[in-house]
């Protein structure tokens, strides 16, 4: 079996290999506007494939302009999503959670790996938010994300039986809170 998932990975690693920078880049906006597919399995090929800085780049990147893209289609579709549940408690419910959000409280649940990005995505979208808001809380909390994504996808058991990754994970999460807070001050 683990001959088996190890030929997989390198022919899919070769594919990647062979098309550059932008097969990465599209696995993972694709997984942003279907969130069946596995986020950690694209991040992990992209640092397989493209090496631990550019494979987080590309994965960073990505993953910010495939929320970003959520995000602006459910702005778009607002309108005929509130009137079709202009009485959907649980909408109303989550609207008016992320529009009481701080921003560094948006920045830790979009840094928490295991918060249902598309969710969030949608719920901003349909929320009075602000775009820039939104946005800059992404940039800064989908690195900790990433890099999180990128260990377990290397190697699962060494990841989390590992205290300096976990340590690492941790620093970034609290590093993305400082910067949100400074963040925050600037921009108000």
């Amino acid at each position: 079996m683990e001959e088996m998932i190890n030929q997989i990975v390198d022919t899919v690693t070769t594919f990647m290999g062979n098309f550059g920078y932008l097969s990465g880049f599209l696995l993972i906006i694709i997984e942003s506007m279907l969130p069946i597919l596995p986020l950690a399995v694209f991040i992990a090929l992209n640092i397989i494939t493209f090496g631990e800085v550019a494979g987080f780049l590309i994965s960073w990147i990505a993953t910010v302009t495939g929320c970003m893209l959520s995000f602006c289609i459910c702005r778009k579709l607002k309108y005929k999503f509130e009137k079709k549940y202009k009485n959907n408690k649980q909408v109303d419910k989550v609207k008016k959670y992320i529009n009481k959000l701080s921003f560094s409280n948006l920045v830790i649940i979009l840094a928490v790996p295991f918060t249902p990005a598309f969710v969030i995505n949608i719920g901003a979208g349909l929320s009075e938010i602000d775009k820039k808001k939104f946005f800059t809380a992404l940039v800064i909390g989908k690195a900790p994300m990433v890099y999180f994504w990128g260990f377990i996808g290397k190697s699962l058991l060494e990841s989390i039986s590992d205290p300096y990754t976990i340590a690492q994970i941790i620093a970034m999460v609290i590093a993305a809170y400082l910067v949100s807070k400074l963040v925050n001050k600037l921009i108000k």
